[in-house]
């Protein structure tokens, strides 16, 4: 099984730290997440451990280990596992009816991976996780202190086209990003103190605008609201990322990106590309934490 040719150097370690003040929003990206898995270990290195974390999709994969202060949790086990058929491939779609194997990663490699839970359920720190109702096209944004809180990070992170949707409490939901790709305004209704956002792209990056294709109507056709919103969160992207930075420039926002295109594919299988984008996450958190340091005591005065 292919594996990144460098993950015994992943850092390991756990961040004890008290919460920092403030909400950190993660977009979510597919593989792309892994840039935003090596951001958080800097984050967690650096003893910043937000009390308030919002994750999309990928994001709220990412979420698992930050919140359970974890370093290189969830990147050890990314670049270790892409290839197992179990976690991404046919075991997982056998067993979840989806491309990823959510009971394989919340059962026996959470095993192989100690987590720890009890950090993970701590009250003092919140996490939320937005996956799209299927049947209103809204999204709906779950809390850690649900018990279904797991459940919900698996329907955030579903894949459409490819896999099952995932029922909770009776409605269907798949991924959060069919209907807002960064939970930004979400986070700032939360009025915090100091407001961070990772995102998966450059800064540059803006989406074209969504055609409903022949699958989409296939697939979804008996859910117009599901439609519309599909149609409309590419658009919804493009303006939260202007208000993001707007609102960084006046230094109410601080906005991680990577500092170079992302190439790699929605669906990348190499390995070394994959963990050069976790460097990637690294390094830019590196050089951009005595910006964030500033950020975070000027919004102590605030």
């Amino acid at each position: 099984m292919k594996t990144y040719s460098k993950v015994s150097d992943i850092p390991s370690g756990s961040c004890t730290a008290s919460p920092t003040a403030g909400t950190l929003v993660l977009e979510g990206g597919a593989w792309r997440g892994i840039y935003t898995q090596g951001a958080l270990d800097v984050l967690m290195e650096q003893g910043i451990l937000f009390d308030t974390t919002i994750g999309c999709s990928a994001g709220a994969m990412a979420a698992i280990g930050y919140m359970s202060g974890q370093i290189g949790w969830a990147p050890r086990i990314n670049l270790s596992h892409r290839h197992d058929p179990e976690y991404c491939g046919r075991g997982a779609m056998k067993r979840d009816h989806g491309i990823t194997g959510f009971s394989y990663l919340f059962h026996e490699l959470m095993e192989e991976y100690p987590f720890d839970r009890d950090r993970f359920n701590d009250p003092s720190r919140r996490l939320y996780v937005v996956a799209t109702d299927i049947d209103s096209g809204q999204p709906v944004f779950f809390e850690k202190q649900d018990r279904c809180i797991f459940k919900a990070i698996r329907a955030s992170a579903t894949v459409p086209y490819v896999s099952r949707p995932v029922v909770i409490r009776g409605h269907a939901y798949l991924d959060g990003g069919l209907s807002v790709k960064i939970p930004y305004a979400f986070a700032k209704g939360l009025n915090p103190r100091a407001l961070m956002v990772i995102r998966t792209q450059d800064r540059s990056y803006r989406k074209g605008e969504k055609h409903l294709t022949a699958l989409d109507r296939l697939l979804y056709g008996s859910r117009p609201e599901l439609l519309d919103s599909m149609v409309r969160a590419n658009t919804l992207y493009n303006e939260t990322i202007e208000e993001m930075e707007a609102d960084e420039a006046e230094g109410r926002t601080f906005v991680l990106t990577p500092s170079r295109p992302v190439g790699i594919s929605r669906f990348e299988g190499d390995m070394e590309k994959l963990g050069q984008l976790y460097e990637l996450g690294r390094d830019d958190m590196n050089r951009r934490m005595p910006e964030l340091l500033a950020y975070l005591r000027n919004r102590e005065d605030t």
